[in-house]
């Protein structure tokens, strides 16, 4: 009888190394922390921000959340039909954007003639975007008392230097804008855009 040669792996081929495993169990502890951190930070900055953005409407003043703050809330957005809701900061810098949506700079107030911008993270803050459906109530408080009332028109993806948005664009509009594909990890170029109204 012909004897066959043993298709039997090496045992260092059939799993991988200590070693290996080790790095790769760290590794997932690792991004799975960084995940848990950045959404419990910005749960906590909500509720901070809340607190901040009523003492504003009682006192007519700025109040920064915390002491060291670079920003301060300017609006509470809401899509009641999600029940989703957030505190919106003055600015869209990267350190207020890790704490909530930002008004982006250079647009007028939620309400006011032109385009009102806000802007935020597609895994945190402006998670739901991609359940609002044209027709959906979204409705602002300003630090000023005002309360705003828009309706959703439409919906597009459009690449950050050609979204088409204008701040003086005649009417009362607001838009709220986050990172696109909404499920991806990875920053790319395009933007998922919300428009809407002001009703009335």
């Amino acid at each position: 009888m012909t004897a066959f040669p043993s298709t039997t792996l090496p045992s260092s081929w059939r799993r991988p190394s200590r070693y290996a495993a080790m790095a790769a169990a760290l590794v997932g502890l690792w991004l799975s922390g960084s995940a848990l951190y950045i959404h419990a930070k910005a749960v906590v900055a909500q509720i901070l921000l809340s607190r901040a953005f009523a003492a504003e409407i009682a006192s007519g003043a700025v109040v920064k959340p915390w002491s060291w703050a670079d920003t301060w809330p300017v609006a509470r957005v809401e899509v009641p039909r999600l029940g989703a809701s957030a505190i919106v900061l003055a600015g869209s810098s990267g350190q207020a954007l890790a704490f909530g949506p930002g008004h982006l700079e250079r647009t007028p107030d939620a309400g006011e003639p032109g385009i009102a911008v806000y802007t935020a993270h597609r895994d945190t803050h402006f998670a739901f975007l991609g359940r609002v459906e044209p027709g959906d109530a979204i409705v602002v408080a300003r630090r000023d008392g005002k309360v705003m009332r828009f309706r959703v028109t439409h919906t597009e993806v459009v690449r950050w230097d050609a979204s088409g948005i204008h701040p003086d664009t005649p009417g009362r509009h607001l838009t709220l804008v986050t990172c696109w594909p909404l499920d991806s990890a990875l920053p790319g170029p395009l933007r998922y855009v919300v428009h809407a109204d002001l009703e009335g």
